[in-house]
């Protein structure tokens, strides 16, 4: 994972790859350990769509998120994936599925406050640089 990535979104990131991957195994691969190209391209596309998350170390679940970035039809593709492997979390990775129900129950934050929080801590760096 890249290392200007806050925890927050490493953490989502490792869900995403792990619901696409137990996706991906029951639908596509049959017995193979690697992703089928169709997932691959999904959870590429959705890896850099969460990079770019405006809320960054705030962002909120997907389901309670205010800000959706992905494309009508690769949203359609990972809310399918997403339905079909969430409650299969629990058993193959529990700790994971425990803290994404946690993490459900936080509010999202507005926008506006998202980039205005972002944009302060930036100038609050560049200051104690100087």
């Amino acid at each position: 994972m890249p290392p200007g990535l806050p925890p927050r979104l490493q953490s989502e990131k490792a869900g995403i790859r792990a619901m696409v991957a137990i996706y991906c195994r029951a639908h596509h691969a049959s017995g193979r350990k690697e992703m089928c190209r169709d997932c691959r391209e999904v959870l590429v596309y959705a890896e850099s769509r969460l990079a770019h998350c405006p809320f960054q170390e705030d962002k909120p679940t997907c389901g309670n998120c205010t800000v959706h970035r992905y494309k009508p039809v690769l949203r359609e593709r990972i809310r399918r994936i997403m339905r079909f492997a969430g409650p299969r979390m629990i058993w193959r990775h529990p700790l994971m599925a425990i803290r994404h129900l946690i993490d459900s129950r936080r509010p999202a934050p507005a926008l506006g406050a998202a980039q205005s929080t972002s944009s302060s801590s930036s100038k609050d760096r560049r200051r104690k640089q100087s």
